[in-house]
């Protein structure tokens, strides 16, 4: 999923511009080397997809521009949790970040219409709409409400599913269970709807909150749990795919002012074929993370189709339907996902 709301790029990227770039070496050789701050929740690890991403962009963009760009990497919550590094991102202060589409949710509402559970069927029916006018609209809203700038839509690495310390199978077993969810609206009251007790915990703390039993399990792709080591403290995965969260690469406003412009095309150009490669090897790893996740112990149950059709109904006809009148731009919005399902 790559966005194709790139105006703000090419407004300030002149036709002067695209012929200093031809003759980048003598260009670029006399411009100071520009660095940019790019944050991530998660380790430095092949099974974190925020992180893959980040290796494959620094390796493109020095193919394109050499060291003009260099990216300073901040893995692991280093710069502070997600929520406070979406402010930073909004101030300046940090340049980039790389994180799944939710936490923007924190501050602009609507992006968290992509959270309601059982919305996509896969990655593919994300990619179809966020390739199109649905991620177009998003990405102007954002940049509207907020002037961050969504650089592009990728894939995470597989759905998101229920990981638990004890196994469940049904929504029935389900019930109760004190679940860490991301601090968005659209999350607490998809867990709700399902009967959990959905409790909103920082990344950075969670493995603490599992080990010390404060919940009792959360939900994530496999691979995530892989790279955090969450297999540790849960040993039971409920196949729920709920949530097909796409993965955002979003830059501050005063960002793009720091990179020259001759170097900007390279740039964006350098961000486009890095979210080409991460689709192309997002299931890839799912599959691999679910297979190494189970050689460790971890059981998988697969949810009842008849409780996921169950369960989207009650969502579609309940939250879809608060979340579009609360939000009456996300309606149009919502039907054009449903449109592209198959």
């Amino acid at each position: 999923m790559v966005s194709i709301s790139r105006r703000r790029f090419l407004q300030s990227a002149s036709a002067a511009s695209v012929v200093a770039l031809a003759t980048f070496p003598a260009a670029a050789s006399a411009q100071q080397p520009v660095t940019l701050r790019l944050s991530s929740s998660m380790p430095v690890n092949e099974n974190a997809s925020l992180h893959v991403w980040y290796e494959q962009f620094a390796a493109n963009l020095k193919a394109r521009v050499g060291d003009s760009i260099q990216i300073a990497y901040f893995p692991n919550s280093q710069l502070g949790q997600e929520r406070d590094v979406v402010q930073q991102v909004k101030i300046g202060s940090v340049d980039m970040m790389v994180s799944g589409s939710s936490i923007w949710a924190t501050i602009f509402p609507e992006i968290g219409m992509l959270d309601l559970g059982f919305l996509f069927d896969s990655y593919a029916h994300a990619a179809r709409t966020l390739d199109g006018p649905v991620g177009a609209k998003l990405t102007q809203l954002l940049q509207e409400r907020s002037g961050c700038q969504i650089l592009t839509w990728a894939s995470q690495f597989g759905a998101r599913n229920v990981f638990t310390r004890k196994p469940l199978q049904s929504l029935a077993e389900f019930k109760g269970t004190k679940l860490r969810v991301l601090p968005t609206p659209v999350f607490v009251d998809t867990f709700k709807a399902m009967g959990a007790v959905p409790t909103p915990i920082p990344f950075g703390e969670l493995y603490m909150a599992l080990q010390t039993g404060v919940v009792d399990g959360l939900e994530h792709d496999a691979p995530t749990v892989l790279s955090s080591k969450f297999n540790d403290v849960t040993h039971s995965c409920w196949q729920t795919r709920h949530v097909f969260s796409p993965l955002v690469v979003v830059m501050g406003k005063r960002t793009l002012d720091k990179i020259p412009l001759n170097l900007r095309p390279a740039f964006l150009q350098a961000v486009k074929e890095t979210s080409i490669k991460q689709n192309a090897i997002a299931l890839g790893k799912a599959t691999e993370a679910e297979q190494a996740l189970a050689q460790r112990g971890m059981a998988f149950f697969p949810m009842a189709q008849a409780e996921r059709d169950a369960i989207r109904r009650q969502l579609q006809d309940n939250l879809y339907q608060t979340f579009a009148k609360q939000y009456p731009v996300t309606a149009p919005l919502l039907s054009s996902i449903t449109a592209a399902k198959g």
